[in-house]
C-alpha cells in the first residue's frame, strides 16, 4: 500500500508509517487503553469470521468498535500457508478505520503489516506487565515476520542485551540474526542456536512464533526457567500446540479474553481437557492492565489468539501518528 492520502479521503498508512519504535510504543499504549476498556465493559471485541479453503488457506474478517476512543475498524485478511515458499508474505489484507463521530472512513492500512505491528504490540504489553523489569535476554523460536515483530516489541519494553534465535530452517535463523544485529537489537549479543532448547535455556523472556499445526510442542515445559515470561502467538488453528500444556499447570496463564482463549488457544484447550487448569485459572490481560490482578513474579505464559479490537486500537494509534506527522509537516511548511 502506498503511503500518503487520497484527496479529500482517508489517509493511506503503509509499512513505512508503521515502522520505528515511536509507532510501536504508541500501539502498545493504545492496546493497554483498549484492554482496560474491555475489562471495564466499556467496549467489546466480537469474534472473527474465518472462511477455510483448501490447502489451509483462510479468509479472515474481523470487525470491532472501540467506543470510548470513537473509532471502529474492519480487517479483511488472507492467510496462505504456501506463500513463504513463493517469497510472498503469509498474510495480505487491508484494515478500514472509521471515525464513529462522522461515519467517515478515516484511514486505510496495510492489513499484513498492521497484523505484525498489533501482534508485536500485544506481546510487548504482556511482557511489560509480566516479565521481570530487568529482563535482559530473550529467546525467539520462529524466524518469520511475527518473530521479528515480537523481538522489536520486547526490545521496546525491556533492556535487552542478549538475543537467541532458533528456526527449523537454519538459513532463516541466520537471516534473522543479521537483521536483529542491524535493526531490532543493535549492540545486543545475537546468537543463532541449533535447537529450541539451546535457545530458551535460562532466558528471561521467550517468544514462540511458528506455524505449527500439530500437537507436538516446540517449547517443552522443562526448558523454561522459573520466573520466565513466555509469549506464545503461533499455531495455525484452534487445536495446534506450540507450548507444552504441562507448563500451564504451574505458570500464570494470561490471555486476551477468556472466551476467545477457550475457543481458539490450543494449549488452553489441551490444558483444560487434561485437567491441568480450569477456566478460572486464566488471567485476562485487561485485569493486569488495571491492576485488578497480578502474576506476582511467577513464571507466566501469555497465549495470544488476536482480538479484533487490537487491530482497531493499533490502527487508531497509527492514524493519530500519521495525522500528527501531517500537521507537523504542514506547520513546518508555513514557517
Amino acid at each position: 500500500m502506498t503511503d500518503g492520502s487520497l484527496p479529500g479521503g482517508p489517509i493511506l498508512i503503509g509499512a513505512a508509517q508503521m515502522a520505528g519504535p515511536a509507532a510501536l510504543t504508541a500501539a502498545i499504549d493504545a492496546l493497554a487503553a483498549a484492554f482496560a476498556d474491555l475489562a471495564a465493559g466499556r467496549t467489546a471485541s466480537p469474534g472473527r469470521t474465518v472462511v477455510d479453503s483448501s490447502g489451509g488457506r483462510q479468509l479472515v474478517v474481523g470487525p470491532a468498535v472501540w467506543e470510548p476512543r470513537g473509532v471502529a475498524s474492519v480487517k479483511v485478511t488472507t492467510l496462505t500457508p504456501g506463500n513463504p515458499e513463493r517469497g510472498l508474505p503469509l498474510i495480505h489484507g487491508v484494515v478500514v478505520l472509521t471515525d464513529l463521530g462522522t461515519g467517515r472512513v478515516a484511514a486505510l492500512l496495510d492489513g499484513g503489516e498492521l497484523t505484525a505491528v498489533r501482534t508485536g504490540a500485544v506481546a510487548g504489553l504482556a511482557t511489560r506487565l509480566c516479565a521481570p523489569p530487568d529482563a535482559a535476554d530473550v529467546a525467539i523460536v520462529g524466524a518469520g515476520v511475527q518473530g521479528r515483530a515480537l523481538l522489536r516489541a520486547v526490545c521496546a519494553v525491556r533492556p535487552i542485551t542478549s538475543v537467541r534465535v532458533f528456526s527449523r530452517t537454519r538459513a532463516s535463523a541466520e537471516a534473522f540474526g543479521v537483521w536483529a544485529r542491524a535493526d531490532a537489537a543493535p549492540g545486543a549479543r545475537v546468537t543463532v542456536c541449533g535447537s529450541g532448547q539451546d535457545a530458551v535455556r535460562d532466558a528471561a523472556v521467550i517468544c514462540t512464533a511458528t506455524s505449527v499445526s500439530g500437537q507436538t510442542p516446540v517449547l517443552e515445559a522443562g526448558w523454561v526457567a522459573p520466573g520466565a515470561h513466555v509469549n506464545a502467538i503461533g499455531g495455525t488453528h484452534e487445536d495446534a500446540i506450540e507450548v507444552d500444556p504441562a507448563l500451564l499447570a504451574t505458570a500464570a496463564v494470561v490471555v486476551e479474553e477468556r472466551a476467545a482463549a477457550l475457543a481458539d488457544a490450543g494449549e488452553v484447550r489441551a490444558g483444560l481437557a487434561a485437567g491441568l487448569i480450569g477456566p478460572a485459572d486464566l488471567y485476562e490481560l485487561g485485569d493486569l492492565v488495571t491492576g485488578a490482578a497480578t502474576t506476582g513474579g511467577r513464571t507466566s505464559v501469555f497465549r495470544s489468539v488476536g482480538l479484533a479490537v487490537e487491530d482497531t486500537a493499533a490502527a487508531a494509534a497509527l492514524w493519530d501518528q500519521a495525522r500528527n506527522t501531517s500537521r507537523d509537516g504542514a506547520a513546518a511548511g508555513l514557517q
